[in-house]
């Protein structure tokens, strides 16, 4: 289970992500590196990293399913997601 912390962290940069998206489109089509250094660094969409919404583990995260693998086989056993048959683990 991460922390509280690190959990708040990312929301944080998801929303200056959201933020400054549209600036920082504008001023990389007008070449304007500077202003680009300028923009906080936590503003870099590279920066955000994917954590599983239930746990809020970074590693093994599954896209299409928003959660870690972890999860997604605990989830898988009990019978809550449909359509996945236990096949060898």
């Amino acid at each position: 289970m991460a922390k509280e912390s690190m959990k708040a962290r990312e929301r944080k940069r998801a929303k200056l992500i959201a933020k400054y998206a549209e600036k920082r489109r504008q001023l990389k089509e007008a070449g304007d590196w500077e202003g680009l250094q300028k923009l906080p660094k936590n503003s870099v969409p590279i920066r955000y990293h994917n954590r599983c919404s239930i746990t809020g583990r970074p590693r093994g995260y599954m896209r299409f399913f928003g959660i870690s693998r972890v999860t997604f086989r605990e989830m898988a056993n009990k019978g809550l997601i449909p359509g996945v048959k236990k096949a060898s683990w």
